[in-house]
């Protein structure tokens, strides 16, 4: 069973509504797929009856005022990536990164099993604005592909503009994830990050000038393309328009993938979704993101100025409640040990780096075997690993410890004395070697 199947299966996947307005999760909510023609009954129309009339830098220029975002974690704004690849006189590629390596996020493969043709009206935009010679989706689980193909069929019947879109289930490695290593996939080689510059804009796959967006980015470009910028900025905040998705998971009885505005209060996301009164601990941002404590998040807002100011940012929209009966000192340790080992081990970093700190932290994190010494050694190999790596994932890992020390003293101090406050069981989803999540 993969990683998102075993997240279905809990519940994470259930789409659980939007606390706002209703836009990328919105018309049915049953089980199957919307279809074609309930699709376009509720958005008015093919996406290519929307674009149609309209020139690149016309479509370029809607997605800039509206302020889009891109929404897979980086943040980096949709219209300029899209005008960096259009300025590139050669012929172009676009991929629409559904891969999803993250272990507690779900909200892409729902957007794919259960509203396909928002993200195929996605690609469909910036085919528009590109033209190119090939158009690839990555998704990342066998029902997602189902899902999508079924669309890919509806939408290529009698419609002589819609772009051909290539299916291809996604890789299993986390850091397979990542845009470099999606376009390393796709040309057939193993799903490893690559060295940088130059840009995937200016060089991706074979090559090519390629744009890479995440699926929930994808959706939200359709809907601009459709509805224009003022209404997209009728949600969000003045510099962080629009509504985002967060797979929510943890300590709550409701937990799911819920759309929310940008700028909604963190308390009312976790209040709708039945938090528990015993909760101690908030993961944000997944599992390169960052503690909060209940005196921090509380008056937090689902933004990055609003986390910014905490050292955090939403990211991918993971968010993990932690009971205060666990210990977050040792749930930590579980998911780098867990990172060390999806390493791409192409520089010093990962390969050497990322194992000793792991080591360091599975000795923190059992009060038997904490010594100061590790505690030093950890906050001396973040300064030496951070910046240092062929990609950013040592210094995910990297900031995921340090939120770990710094939240945590207290309980970090008691584990140097041989004592823990936690008792109860694991819950942070990670893959087993099997591939389940445990």
């Amino acid at each position: 069973m993969t990683v998102v199947a075993r997240l279905q299966r809990q519940e994470l996947g259930a789409c659980r509504g939007a606390l706002g307005p209703a836009r990328l999760l919105a018309g049915p909510s049953g089980p199957d797929p919307e279809s074609l023609a309930q699709h376009c009954a509720r958005l008015g129309g093919r996406i290519e009856d929307a674009v149609g009339r309209l020139r690149p830098h016309q479509l370029v220029s809607k997605v800039r005022a509206a302020g889009l975002t891109g929404r897979g974690g980086g943040g980096f704004p949709t219209a300029e990536k899209l005008a960096s690849v259009l300025a590139q006189h050669r012929a172009k590629v676009v991929i629409g990164n559904g891969s999803e390596t993250e272990p507690a996020s779900a909200k892409d493969d729902l957007l794919l099993r259960l509203k396909p043709h928002l993200v195929l009206d996605g690609l469909a935009v910036a085919a528009a604005v590109l033209r190119p010679e090939r158009t690839f989706l990555v998704v990342p689980s066998s029902q997602a592909q189902r899902s999508v193909a079924q669309a890919i069929r509806e939408r290529g019947a009698g419609e002589r503009r819609a772009p051909r879109v290539e299916l291809a289930l996604g890789p299993p490695n986390f850091v397979g994830g990542e845009e470099s290593a999606v376009v390393r996939w796709l040309e057939g080689f193993p799903a490893l990050p690559t060295f940088r510059p130059p840009p995937t804009f200016e060089r991706g796959w074979r090559g090519k000038p390629t744009l890479v967006q995440s699926a929930e980015t994808l959706a939200h470009l359709g809907l601009i393309a459709r509805f224009g910028p003022d209404w997209f900025r009728s949600a969000g905040t003045l510099h962080e328009p629009g509504t985002c998705l967060v797979t929510l998971s943890g300590a709550v009885s409701l937990p799911g993938v819920y759309e929310v505005p940008i700028g909604l209060p963190l308390a009312t996301l976790l209040t709708a979704a039945g938090s528990e009164p015993a909760a101690a601990a908030l993961l944000v941002g997944g599992y390169f993101g960052s503690w909060l404590q209940p005196a921090q998040f509380i008056d937090a807002t689902l933004s990055r100025a609003g986390l910014g100011g905490l050292d955090a940012t939403l990211g991918a929209g993971v968010i993990h409640l932690l009971t205060r009966a666990t210990c977050a000192v040792r749930e930590s340790q579980r998911v780098v040990g867990w990172l060390a080992g999806q390493s791409a081990g192409q520089c010093g970093p990962c390969a050497r780096g990322l194992p000793a700190m792991a080591e360091a932290m599975g000795r923190l994190s059992y009060p038997p075997h904490a010594t100061h010494r590790d505690r030093q050694l950890l906050h001396r190999w973040c300064s030496q690993v951070e910046n240092r790596g062929a990609c950013r994932h040592p210094d995910g890992v990297v900031n995921l410890i340090r939120s770990t020390l710094a939240v945590f003293a207290d309980e970090v101090e008691l584990h140097l004395q041989g004592r823990c406050s936690g008792s109860a069981i694991s819950n942070l989803p990670l893959p087993s070697p099997g591939g389940d999540v445990g």
